[in-house]
């Protein structure tokens, strides 16, 4: 038995059918805007990781209490090519 099938078979009444897509409709919708919003930011996304990486690379981070540890600037992440920043929205499926 698997427990990652959690689908039961049941039957849908014609209002839950109609109820159902207005909501799919209404999230893609959503969706659509939160994306839209986080691609514009892109630009600010970007001025707020190079802070956040000034920040570590001199001034450091707390590891324990007051201990700080600087962080190398060759140990910085780097975005991989041809990668965004994205909203993740569809996750959760065997399909994916």
């Amino acid at each position: 038995m698997s427990f990652k099938n959690l689908y039961i078979d049941h039957e849908k009444t014609p209002e839950v059918e109609t109820w159902i897509e207005e909501e799919r409709v209404e999230q893609e919708a959503r969706f659509e805007r939160i994306a839209r919003e986080m691609q514009e930011l892109g630009p600010k996304r970007e001025q707020w990781y190079q802070e956040f990486f000034d920040r570590i690379t001199t001034l450091g981070f707390n590891q324990d209490g007051d201990d700080k540890v600087r962080i190398a600037p060759e140990d910085l992440p780097v975005q991989p090519a041809g990668r965004e920043d994205r909203v993740v929205w569809k996750y959760g499926h065997e399909e994916e």
